[in-house]
């Protein structure tokens, strides 16, 4: 029996590039891959970029037998925090970031991690699920993208990141936009569970995708040694298109709490006009069920039981009370209003 793959080869690995032997990379296999990195053979300006499923269980195997990876690599595989974060260990960088699925559907569970570890020459990425950013950068390898060095692979991962999230607010926006619209046109179809459902995935990418500043900061003050000046101001660069979208994403939570608000109101207001006429319909109705009851008591003494205009005398007796009644609750409407 052939042996579950996982999107991936048996030692769980997705793809592999070689860079910086020509204009394009180069595919490279995991038996490859061991072998150029257990003889260090990269030339100067090459690096090599491993993509790993780690829902294939080779792949942990592979990485610990062939990769020298540092220990906080592999500490991030295995906690519990998905806050993203790029920090230095040694003389490695070690990231995690958190993108959606590729069949995202604004649902928080749509939500995955990416780890990484990068130095100068060897570049590995591992997820669980397919992600859509580095399914982007892998399409952009594939085409033939110069990608001069393993920070610029890394700064264009964040791009694509950024890029996948903008058009996730492209969509949201349309939404609420939709929504608005028909609110603002007396047909809403939309219950507030809708939006507080939007909202809390748009509060679950910011708070997951968001690179943590102070991490960010303390990097591009000491960054390693082989990062260079214009590696730096490409991180830079990455971080601030990231800041823009999630401020994108924080004035359109503050949309959506807006219209929330509005729905609870127009809700709020139905149900006190439903309330009002639905006392109005009781107090109209009360004189003459205060009659009917004294009326209807099976005791003796009660008055115009015999008299042949009696039924006329109470009608009338009613529809004085009611116009009373309804005079009364008018008049205190207008005094509320």
């Amino acid at each position: 029996m052939q042996a579950l793959e996982y999107g991936s080869d048996q030692n769980g690995l997705v793809c592999g590039y070689l860079f910086g032997r020509g204009p394009a990379a180069v595919p490279i296999g995991a038996a490859e891959a061991a072998a150029w990195v257990r003889e260090n053979a990269g030339q100067p300006g090459e690096f090599l970029w491993l993509h790993f499923n780690l829902a294939n269980t080779a792949s942990e195997k592979w990485l610990r037998e062939h990769a020298r990876l540092s220990d906080e690599f592999y500490d991030c595989l295995h906690e519990g925090s998905r806050s993203t974060r790029i920090e230095q260990a040694d003389d490695t960088l070690v990231a995690v970031v958190n993108d959606v699925l590729r069949d995202f559907s604004f649902e928080p569970s749509d939500i995955s991690s990416l780890y990484l570890s990068v130095d100068r020459q060897l570049v590995i990425s591992a997820r669980r699920s397919p992600l859509q950013a580095v399914e982007r950068l892998r399409q952009a390898v594939r085409r033939g993208e110069p990608i001069a060095s393993s920070v610029v692979l890394l700064t264009h991962l964040l791009r694509d990141q950024a890029d996948v999230l903008t058009r996730i607010v492209r969509v949201a926006t349309g939404k609420v936009d939709n929504i608005e619209d028909n609110l603002l046109s007396g047909q809403l179809k939309f219950k507030r569970a809708d939006l507080g459902a939007l909202r809390r995935v748009l509060v679950r990418l910011q708070r997951l995708l968001a690179p943590e500043p102070a991490a960010m900061f303390r990097l591009l003050q000491r960054p390693p040694g082989w990062v260079t000046v214009q590696d730096r101001q490409e991180l830079r660069e990455a971080s601030e298109e990231f800041a823009v979208t999630l401020n994108d994403i924080a004035t359109l939570q503050e949309r959506i709490k807006l219209l929330q608000e509005e729905i609870a109101a127009l809700v709020n207001e139905g149900n006190n006009r439903s309330l009002y006429t639905l006392t109005i319909v009781t107090v109209l109705a009360l004189p003459i069920n205060i009659i009917a009851g004294l009326l209807g008591m099976n005791v003796g003494g009660v008055p115009l039981a015999t008299d042949a205009s009696g039924f006329w005398i109470i009608a009338g007796i009613v529809a004085v009370f009611t116009i009373v009644a309804g005079w009364v609750v008018m008049r205190r409407r207008r005094e509320l209003d």
